[in-house]
């Protein structure tokens, strides 16, 4: 399409643009597994090289759905003892992400654009911010009792209020989804508790789902929005990624995974003000 990487750069830069892109999707589908917040690489890569945001939004979503299906099989040991607690929770996210996906489809393209920098600025907020929320998470952790909890100590009902957050993340992910994950990760640590591996794994489900269901949305509402090759290098890159990341990547000091977040983030955040002033 000629909105897509074809139409943005000249055929002599073609080669390594698609090797940046394919690049990015590992990367986002390995910090996605890990913690959330790939899309602050994806998403910020193809603004740089010209694509327009609501393509880049589209493109993006649809091309992480592989990486974020391989953490969630990496971790289906784990699932497999959180079923009953899924089944609670994952029509929160389901019915958010339909709302979330169906407004990029509808709201006219200028919207998207205009929000962009504020949905950035709050991922980056939310990527600062993760050693203190992870701190809080911890400490609810440690003064947890016994009421109510399964034997890796994870809440077995899910309050009204933790619902209510699920179903605004899932509509947050539907629409733009950039540190999804890393909100959800608080969010269930602070409202089940249970160990990390059981929390991520419920994590990646739930981010993973609200990617399928804006993919299915946008493939059916907005097929001429989708570029294609952007779409399966981000797959490719994607799927790899997200098997690194479930397999170990929480090895890797968080602090690097975060600069590089901050950095491509931060150039997006300029690009995106810069273009919705030259508008």
């Amino acid at each position: 399409m000629d909105e897509g990487l074809l139409g943005s750069v000249s055929p002599s830069d073609l080669p390594w643009v698609l090797a940046i892109v394919l690049l990015a999707g590992l990367v986002a589908g390995t910090i996605n597994a890990v913690v959330g917040s790939g899309t602050l690489i994806t998403f910020p890569i193809l603004l740089i090289l010209g694509v327009p945001p609501v393509v880049a939004n589209i493109s993006n979503t649809i091309g992480l759905v592989p990486g974020a299906a391989a953490s969630v099989w990496e971790y289906r040991g784990t699932l497999v003892e959180s079923r009953s607690l899924l089944a609670r929770v994952v029509p929160f996210t389901v019915v958010g992400a339909v709302a979330g996906s169906l407004l990029v489809v509808v709201l006219p393209p200028g919207v998207f654009g205009g929000v962009v920098p504020v949905l950035i600025a709050i991922a980056l907020v939310a990527v600062l911010l993760q050693p203190w929320f992870q701190r809080i998470a911890r400490t609810r952790l440690a003064a947890a009792n016994d009421t109510g909890l399964s034997g890796d100590g994870m809440a077995t009902s899910v309050r009204w209020y933790t619902a209510l957050v699920i179903l605004l993340l899932g509509a947050y992910g539907g629409y733009f989804g950039a540190a999804q994950g890393i909100l959800l990760l608080v969010t269930l640590s602070l409202a089940l508790g249970g160990s990390y591996g059981h929390v991520n794994g419920i994590k990646n489900v739930l981010a993973g789902l609200a990617n399928l269901v804006g993919s299915i949305i946008f493939i059916v509402t907005a097929w001429s929005q989708i570029d294609w090759l952007t779409v399966g290098l981000i797959s490719a890159g994607s799927i790899v990624g997200g098997l690194i990341g479930a397999r170990g990547a929480k090895r890797l000091p968080p602090l690097a995974y975060r600069i590089v977040i901050l950095v491509v983030g931060a150039a997006a955040l300029v690009v995106s003000v810069i273009r919705l002033l030259e508008g």
